[in-house]
């Protein structure tokens, strides 16, 4: 295949870490790897453009979304279009379907470049709790258009890809066409069964003894931290030996920490905060499962990085989970939004976590950096050979 020229276009960048984030780094790493070129097109606070821009990252300048201030919205990014024409870009590849994805989509049309657009975040009533809280007329209107807006996007593009089955099928039956699966991957250099969580222990004071029940990822009301909070309410009652960690930060953190101290667990439970790059393997290898109580996951990268450092994952029994953990193998699956199933499921995987170890890794390995970019490669084969014949 010849060298492709890819212009990435993406509302979610540094200093975000999210898993928009990490499949953009992912991909751009391996297809870089194999000859071809990526760009980023992204929003950026103005200080941030210093940090995170390099010749081939190109940030607009925007200002920080106030529900997650790491994020920023761009104020008028619509010039790139004149940059990608100097760069002589191929394709453009849409990451997010907000302004700079709706930026990469004009630009596709104006300029006749081949689109596709990623589906990474799931649209539904919770993600809009999350992101507009306390603003119940704006809640009503995206509630009302969001949906519209998505298939007005995702029809506009020339292929859709969905990270996991589960989505594609969600896609179809919202009649959006041209869809291809294609997850993302994880990292098995930097996420692996031979990394130590020993310094993390140490610093969460957390005795080798203690069985770690974690928890990664934005702290938000979609993501149903609580779930797992009132899950261990219910297994700190009978025995002792657990701790709880909740890595991340989002919007509803402090709710959670106010949940946690109603419920009696505060002095068992670790809210770690902002984790960066650089720590989060070991955090992974600090824990013995990884819980997701989300019903919320396109794929969740979280639970694949997890299983790569051959820890086993209890998980919401809905959308991506569902396909992705295997009962008895990889992890176990508890009713969506039930404490009671998740405690259950947490302490059986608890009592022998090793047996979950290979089938966990095994898991991992399917989307290795290498395979799942075979598949984005002959995504882009199919939108070139489409371009080609019309």
């Amino acid at each position: 295949m010849q060298h492709l020229r890819i212009a990435f276009y993406t509302d979610s960048y540094f200093p975000a870490v999210d898993g928009v984030v990490t499949s953009i780094c992912s991909f751009k790493s391996e297809l870089e790897r194999r000859g071809h070129k990526v760009y980023v097109f992204a929003p950026a606070t103005p200080e941030d453009k210093k940090r995170y821009g390099r010749r081939d990252v190109f940030l607009y300048t925007g200002v920080k979304f106030k529900p997650y201030p790491q994020y920023s919205t761009a104020l008028f990014p619509y010039y790139s279009s004149v940059k990608l024409k100097d760069l002589d870009v191929d394709l453009i590849h849409n990451q997010t379907p907000f302004m700079m994805g709706f930026t990469g989509l004009l630009a596709a049309k104006l300029n006749n470049y081949p689109v596709v657009s990623t589906f990474h975040t799931l649209i539904n009533s919770r993600s809009l709790d999350a992101y507009y809280p306390k603003n119940k007329a704006l809640r009503r209107l995206y509630s009302k258009y969001l949906w519209k807006y998505a298939k007005f996007f995702y029809r506009s593009s020339d292929r859709v890809i969905a990270p996991s089955s589960a989505i594609a099928l969600m896609l179809v039956k919202h009649r959006i066409g041209n869809v291809s699966v294609v997850p993302n991957s994880v990292d098995l250099k930097r996420f692996n069964p031979r990394v130590s969580g020993a310094s993390v222990l140490e610093r969460l004071g957390i005795g080798r003894e203690e069985k770690v029940v974690l928890y990664m990822g934005r702290v938000s009301k979609e993501k149903n931290v609580d779930v797992m909070l009132r899950a261990a309410k219910i297994l700190l009652k009978r025995r002792s030996d657990i701790r709880f960690v909740v890595g991340g930060t989002g919007p509803a953190l402090e709710e959670q920490k106010r949940l946690a101290s109603r419920l009696g667990i505060a002095s068992k439970l670790t809210f770690t905060g902002f984790v960066s790059e650089k720590e989060l393997p070991h955090m992974y290898a600090a824990s013995d499962v990884l819980c997701l109580p989300s019903n919320f996951e396109t794929q969740g990268i979280a639970a694949l990085e997890a299983m790569a450092a051959g820890k086993p994952v209890v998980g919401s029994d809905y959308m991506a989970l569902h396909d992705l953990i295997k009962d008895g193998r990889n992890g176990e699956k508890f009713r969506p939004s039930d404490a009671r199933s998740c405690a259950r499921k947490i302490e059986k995987v608890l009592n022998n976590s090793s047996a979950y170890k290979k089938h966990a890794t095994e898991t991992a390995r399917q989307y290795s950096s290498r395979r799942v970019t075979d598949a984005l490669l002959d995504t882009y084969k199919l939108l070139l050979a489409d371009q080609a014949v019309n």
